[in-house]
């Protein structure tokens, strides 16, 4: 059984949790906007990329060090 790599592991589960963070503390900020529907649909990219690359990172490290 390889080792698993924490490393990879944590910060994954901090880009999960800074991304949620980032979308739902600019839902607060979202209505004083120009463009509120704009703004949430980028916001919502940004957040779905660093989510994803989040779990990546997580399942990387999951993997082992082999991989990671």
């Amino acid at each position: 059984m390889q080792q698993k790599n924490w490393r990879f592991i944590n910060t994954g589960l901090a880009l999960v949790v800074l991304s949620i963070a980032f979308f739902f503390g600019m839902m607060v900020v979202a209505p004083k906007s120009t463009d509120p529907q704009e703004l949430m649909s980028t916001v919502g990219e940004v957040s779905g990329v660093v989510g994803a690359i989040g779990v990546g990172l997580v399942v990387l490290g999951m993997l082992g060090k082999r991989f990671g």
